[in-house]
């Protein structure tokens, strides 16, 4: 028997329709039990945690081969539903009905507004948080402020002017006056540019850091090979088989190393393992280092992705900073954050200060693999309290997972966030040599046209920083034209 085209078509639609029905069948069951563990239900459920529930049910399973066969058959292929995951699978299902000359599915084809109702909450969280956006940039663009911006308010009316959304306050440096005189400039800035400039501080956290350093020549870089003495206390000490040391900001560190336990030192400029600990001291040995080798420096960041520190996300520091930021900021950088109890330490902290009228906003920066694995409880927990953001904190995230592991992690956060309408910062080394040096690379320009999927892009202090948000902001405009999200828009081209 002969079957002509029409019929082959109708037969393999049928066939994707009856599997993306047990899909959506799977999809909603898995779900329901996700947003039990979450402690919530259909009924009292955010839309966008449901969602999010949704998609991370659907990508525990591998689609591809499913994929291509709706891609054959001129349907989406789902690759792009992170905000819209019901409406998404049951518009295909209407498709695959018609095609298939047979009945709808459970679901029903969604008006285009409904359908689109995730970008909308999206875009309704990203103003909460970072306020109304500039014409034609969808993308917000935040500084780090230098110590010198509390000098006066040239430099941040500077960067308000080239296009500044945000001025991030690192409170790992700098004291509450100059981060009150900081913060005092952005207001005036916001006010002559007439635009809402928002305030974030960034409370240090239990951040590990090199203190006083010690080397056998001025001028001495580290090498694969080379020792280092790490002291818990006291001045670093050399002798004739160690020629580098450095004490460090959190002690119990050190007692804490283990031997094998590897160690990254700024940003992973240099990679190095524990070959000793003893009482009070470690030793670790250098494996791997940048070109050239790797300066040994006071005030640089130490990770250990082995080490279990049980280290609170707040310090002593945080603490007293906490009632500089309740007086000062719009929205709160939390670093360390790792698990829903952490968001609730943080409220009990501020509400012993006091608290504000409104809450603060919240950014959680994801930067070890705690946070990545309870990420959608960590959101859930902190949707309930008020404006929420993840920073994507690629330095520290990459010292822990590995630079291999980070490039798909850092896209698998953007999908996560989106799925959950919770808007995304992305950070850590954003035109790094423009902002030092004047002049971008081929590589971080495109790296910045890629951080133009995230609703916020985070540059750090420099030079030439104005120039740098001055570029940024002419990029992220032409961006907004070509890409939402994962999805190209086809605006005309006009080079042929």
């Amino acid at each position: 028997m002969n079957v002509t085209p029409a019929e082959s078509t109708a037969m393999r639609a049928r066939l994707a329709f009856e599997e993306l029905q047990e899909i959506r069948v799977r999809v909603l069951s898995e779900a329901a039990d996700r947003l039990a563990t979450l402690r919530l239900n259909g009924d009292d459920a955010d839309p966008a945690i449901e969602n999010l529930c949704h998609y991370l049910a659907l990508r525990h399973m591998d689609l591809r081969p499913m994929q291509r066969r709706l891609m054959a058959l001129g349907l989406s292929s789902m690759g792009r539903l992170e905000s819209r995951v019901l409406p998404t699978i049951d518009a295909v299902l209407q498709a695959l009905s018609a095609l298939a000359g047979s009945g709808g599915g459970e679901g029903r084809l969604r008006s285009e507004t409904e359908f689109f109702a995730g970008e909308q909450r999206l875009e309704a969280a990203t103003e909460l948080l970072f306020g109304r956006r500039a014409d034609a940039r969808r993308t917000r663009i935040m500084v780090t402020l230098p110590t010198q911006a509390a000098d006066g308010p040239d430099l941040i009316l500077d960067l308000a002017r080239a296009g500044m959304d945000v001025a991030r306050i690192n409170c790992a440096h700098d004291t509450p006056e100059e981060w009150r005189a900081m913060t005092a400039f952005v207001r005036s800035a916001a006010s002559v540019v007439g635009r809402d400039i928002k305030v974030l501080m960034d409370i240090a956290g239990p951040k590990i850091r090199t203190g006083e350093v010690a080397t056998a020549e001025k001028k001495a870089r580290l090498q694969a090979g080379d020792r280092i003495r790490l002291v818990a206390s006291g001045a670093p000490r050399l002798d004739d088989r160690i020629s580098f040391s450095a004490a460090v900001s959190l002690p119990e560190m050190v007692t804490r190393l283990s031997a094998g336990d590897r160690l990254n030192y700024d940003d992973g400029k240099l990679e190095a393992i524990v070959e000793s600990v003893a009482e009070g001291e470690a030793v670790i040995v250098v494996r791997r280092t940048k070109a050239g080798g790797a300066k040994l420096k006071p005030e640089k960041g130490i990770n250990l992705p082995d080490t279990a520190l049980g280290l609170s996300p707040l310090t002593v520091k945080d603490e007293m900073d906490l009632s500089t930021v309740i007086e000062c900021a719009d929205l709160l950088g939390y670093s360390f954050v790792s698990r829903p109890e952490d968001i609730d330490l943080l409220d009990a902290v501020l509400a012993r200060h006091g608290g504000r009228d409104r809450p603060l906003g919240l950014i959680a920066k994801i930067e070890q693999p705690l946070a990545l694995t309870n990420l959608p409880a960590l959101i859930a927990r902190a949707l309930r309290r008020g404006p929420f953001g993840v920073m994507i904190a690629r330095g520290d995230l990459a010292a822990e997972i590995g630079f291999e592991r980070l490039a798909e992690m850092q896209e698998e956060l953007l999908w996560i966030c989106e799925a959950a309408s919770v808007p995304c910062v992305w950070a850590t080394q954003v035109l790094e040599d423009m902002v030092k040096e004047g002049i971008p690379t081929r590589g971080e320009m495109t790296d910045a046209a890629m951080a133009a999927r995230a609703e916020c892009v985070m540059l750090n202090k420099g030079p030439a920083v104005v120039e740098a948000v001055s570029l940024l902001d002419r990029l992220m405009r032409r961006m907004n034209d070509h890409v939402f999200k994962k999805t190209p828009t086809l605006r005309a081209l006009k080079s042929w």
